[in-house]
């Protein structure tokens, strides 16, 4: 087969299976997993050797980032029962709010959304966004679009946020993930900067949708309540801990320490035993809820939650096992010229059209983490662009999370949830946040370029 066929046919599939998920509402794992079956026979995957490959993609998930996702779940639910987010919220309203309300609320946004899906701490957090509002004397809009800024970038590009968490597995990172909190930290933030002057400017030239007391719902008052009986200490614990311990374990290799010692932090340090340990450090939380009887139906609920987002990124591995096998990538190492231009630009691209097309910001990165495939396969997209090392697979997962922001519109259940809960009405829904996550998304990509021009 010819390498103009086998582009053409790689293309089709890709189209097809986007048209699928945002035209047809074919939910994401059947549209990949179908898709990744059909280019399998189109490209001429032997029949015999198809099973090996599905297996071998889709077990790949499960042995690697799948525990991550589990915990990094059960922590944010457990931190959104108890209350504890809007506790986080708080401390830093009472640090920083006062005088400074639309900062305070990019931060709040920020660190929620570590470990909270980013339209649940949306929902949690907007009554602390109107109360200071109504304080300041700020616009409702700037404070909304500063807190809908600040939980986006954390959204996609801080572990252990699903998304992010999800690519570092699929692209053999799964043991660095230190590494990806400290690049997704720093690229994040320099996100939020033009989503800062953004925020302000659109308060003055929309008009708020005024809401009444009685419009609160009853979610959000209960978790405003809650938050009341929990410290900030305990509530940043599950947050500060499974990073201390991944930082020691990494760093405990240069210290020259005793083998025994050494072996213990190096174990603490992996990825899913710090997290486990960041679980365990959610129970007092429970305990002073008094809702330790609720822990069985919380973990029920983070299962749930995160079992279609394993499912997801293990339908996306067996894509990118097809792609591998198929020798499509040896077609790409060809004729890469034309992608190791656009180096940084190309993932990001791919992602940006599965976020606008489809509306899912972890679909966008698992899909266009699979397509790139893992850094250290010689057989992979990662090799054909000359990224074969930790840091550069790490800038390519941020330039995945930065495409899968770009941009949140009608098809993105977020874009709703900012305009319903954060009085701005639907028609100004794509001049507010529609453009912001587009500035928010360019931002992050020149910061990127610049780093992988200086970096690799």
């Amino acid at each position: 087969m010819s390498a103009l066929a086998m582009i053409i046919i790689f293309l089709v599939a890709i189209v097809a299976m986007v048209v699928a998920i945002a035209r047809f509402g074919v939910h994401p794992f059947i549209s990949i997993l179908v898709t990744a079956l059909v280019l399998a026979f189109a490209l001429g995957i032997p029949v015999q050797t198809l099973p090996d490959t599905v297996g071998r993609g889709f077990s790949s998930i499960f042995t690697g980032i799948g525990l991550v996702i589990i915990f990094g779940t059960i922590i944010g639910s457990i931190l959104d029962k108890t209350g504890a987010a809007v506790a986080m919220a708080r401390a830093v309203e009472r640090t920083v709010g006062r005088r400074f309300p639309r900062l305070a609320m990019l931060i709040i946004g920020w660190i929620v959304s570590i470990p909270v899906f980013c339209d649940s701490g949306f929902v949690l957090v907007s009554p602390v966004g109107r109360s200071l509002a109504a304080r300041s004397g700020q616009s409702p809009v700037a404070l909304s679009l500063a807190l809908a800024a600040g939980l986006f970038a954390s959204h996609v590009f801080i572990p252990p946020t699903p998304g992010p968490v999800a690519a570092a597995g699929i692209m053999g990172l799964e043991n660095n993930l230190l590494l990806i909190i400290a690049l997704g930290a720093v690229i994040s933030l320099v996100a939020l900067i033009p989503a800062y002057f953004f925020a302000g400017y659109m308060g003055k030239k929309v008009t708020p949708v005024i809401k009444s007391t009685q419009d609160e719902v009853p979610q959000q008052q209960a978790a405003t309540a809650d938050a009341r009986g929990v410290s900030a200490f305990a509530a940043f614990m599950p947050i500060v801990v499974p990073v201390l311990l991944m930082a020691i374990g990494s760093l405990a290799p240069l210290l020259g320490l005793p083998d025994g010692l050494l072996q213990v932090l190096v174990f603490l340090g992996k990825p899913f035993i710090a997290l486990m340990i960041a679980a365990a450090c959610c129970l007092p939380l429970l305990a002073r809820r008094g809702i330790m009887s609720k822990a069985y139906s919380i973990t029920q609920e983070s299962l749930m939650t995160a079992g279609p987002i394993i499912f997801i990124t293990a339908a996306g591995s067996v894509l990118g096992a097809v792609i591998v096998d198929s020798g499509f990538v040896d077609i790409i190492k060809e004729h890469c010229g034309a992608l190791s231009a656009l180096g940084m630009a190309f993932p990001f691209l791919i992602a940006a059209i599965l976020k606008s097309a489809q509306g899912s910001s972890t679909v966008a990165i698992t899909t266009a983490a699979s397509i790139m495939g893992m850094f250290n396969d010689s057989s992979s997209m990662m090799t054909a662009l000359g990224y074969t090392s930790p840091l550069s697979a790490a800038l390519v997962v941020m330039a995945i999370g930065a495409g899968a922001m770009t941009v949140s519109h009608a098809n993105d259940s977020y874009f709703w949830v900012v305009t319903g809960f954060g009085g701005i009405k639907a028609g100004d829904g794509y001049r507010t946040m529609t453009l912001m996550t587009l500035l928010m998304g360019l931002a992050a990509l020149v910061a990127i370029l610049l780093a992988a021009a200086i970096l690799i």
